[in-house]
């Protein structure tokens, strides 16, 4: 059983991509294109901080105010964690009824340069930890609405802004329309690989982004396990350690006493070893390869702060042969509510297998297990490598320009997501060839900016009024 049943069913097993059509223009009648401008709160809206409350309360304590302080810094960065109320409120915005496998928090942070296998430096969605089959819209709207949020923190006009929206929603839709065209092969196999993006961008780009260009995809190539090995290990003793920087990591020898330690290092590397089982065998061969050194607990993101993180060093041949592997908690899915629960019993295998179906290609570490803490209680973990090829814009310092071309590119990649798992064919014909749907988002993205303004200002006078306690770091 699979979490993507429901992604792209159909009347019957394999209608023809006439009836394919018809049943996305028919979708137009019951949720007209236009409605999908419409955000109006309702007068009984949920209290965002009492949301936010409820989600904290099965994180680690002492990591929560973590998590508030950075939600408190900005509205960009409350709406990074907050997936949870967004998600609730579209849950009362009208949709096609046409499904696919959905991120869940398509903000554009969460689209940057990853390393594929082949080592290639590819372009793709990162963060899968929400990912349940979902009405397609809901990613669509959460990445417009990005666009405008780090648009105001930028200064960018109303026009501006605009702009940018909808030239990301377009690129959506006209992909989505060439993906609708295709044959199913080409589809699956559909990338963007990091050195195509000059061609693919070379009637915007002048000689001065190009420089930018190729100097960003140059910084993303050292950002691999080396790096981070440099950056995050010390050498104790004549032994390699993690190194600590309390509070976001702290090496489980200064987090446990004596005895609670010895149970979680051993928790940890019997999850290590049987989460393996998860991973095909020839990469399982290779984990094997590596033996484990060292643990730390990790503070990562915002939404996710106060989740169980583990960084865990091995090594190979010799200390210059190391390997960092993250091991993350995986909750139930803030759609889950509003979609239904996972076909998968286990959260970290929901994540990893909406992470394949959705990205073009994964790492080779990605797999899933379930493992009891020191507390009893059982949870559920995905794990891959800390980092490999990593490369994430930085919004703040981009002019106009460069954030309308880069919203055409996660228009493009989420189109190709959601071709993937989704009914490309019925999608693309809801859509159409016009620019109402791209319109309609960008009224949507800018009514939706304003309620994120408000929860982020609910928060922080929750932080004033000592309901909740922030902490910078």
């Amino acid at each position: 059983m699979t979490d993507t049943t429901t992604a792209g069913a159909h009347e019957h097993p394999h209608p023809t991509a006439a009836e394919r059509a018809a049943r996305g223009r028919a979708a137009r009648v019951t949720a007209p294109r236009s409605g999908h401008a419409d955000y109006t709160p309702s007068s009984n809206r949920f209290n965002p901080v009492t949301l936010l409350e409820e989600q904290s309360a099965a994180r680690v304590p002492e990591l929560v105010p973590i998590r508030y302080g950075r939600m408190t810094e900005s509205p960009f960065r409350f709406y990074r964690g907050a997936a949870a109320i967004m998600a609730a409120d579209l849950a009362g915005t009208p949709t096609s009824g046409i499904t696919a496998q959905l991120c869940g928090d398509a903000h554009l942070l969460n689209f940057r340069l990853l390393g594929s296998p082949e080592r290639h430096l590819m372009f793709d969605i990162n963060d899968f930890d929400e990912t349940l089959p979902g009405p397609w819209e809901w990613d669509v709207k959460r990445l417009a609405t990005s666009m405008v949020i780090a648009g105001r923190e930028n200064g960018y006009s109303d026009r501006e802004r605009a702009a940018i929206v909808q030239a990301t929603v377009r690129s959506y839709r006209e992909r989505m329309r060439s993906f609708a065209g295709m044959r199913n092969l080409d589809v699956w196999y559909a990338q963007i690989e990091a050195d195509s993006l000059q061609s693919l961008f070379a009637d915007q780009l002048n000689a001065r982004r190009r420089k930018n260009l190729t100097r960003a995809l140059t910084k993303a190539r050292t950002r691999d396990s080396l790096q981070a090995f440099e950056k995050l290990t010390e050498v104790v003793d004549g032994q390699r350690r993690i190194a600590a920087a309390p509070p976001l990591i702290v090496p489980i020898g200064d987090l446990l006493p004596d005895v609670e330690r010895g149970q979680l290092e051993s928790t940890i590397r019997t999850l290590i070893d049987r989460y393996s089982h998860s991973l095909q065998d020839d990469h399982r061969f290779l984990l094997d390869q590596f033996h484990l050194v060292d643990m730390a607990r990790k503070v990562v993101g915002v939404g996710s702060v106060g989740t169980r993180c583990w960084i865990v060093l091995m090594v190979g041949k010799d200390e210059e042969d190391p390997l960092l592997i993250q091991v993350k908690e995986a909750d139930r899915s803030v759609l889950a509510e509003h979609v239904g629960e996972s076909a998968y019993a286990n959260q970290g295998q929901r994540v990893v297998s909406g992470q394949r179906l959705m990205q073009a290609t994964s790492d080779i570490f990605l797999g899933w297990e379930r493992a009891e803490g020191i507390d009893g209680r059982q949870r559920d973990f995905y794990v891959r490598q800390l980092r490999d090829w990593k490369g994430i814009i930085e919004p703040q310092t981009m002019v106009p320009e460069g954030i309308r071309m880069f919203g055409q590119l996660c228009g493009y990649t989420l189109a190709r997501a959601h071709a993937r798992s989704g009914d490309r064919i019925a999608i693309a014909a809801y859509l159409g060839k016009g620019d109402s749907f791209d319109r309609a988002l960008s009224t949507f993205a800018e009514s939706y900016a304003d309620q994120n303004e408000r929860d982020h200002q609910a928060l922080v006078d929750a932080v004033h009024s000592g309901r909740v306690t922030a902490q910078a770091a």
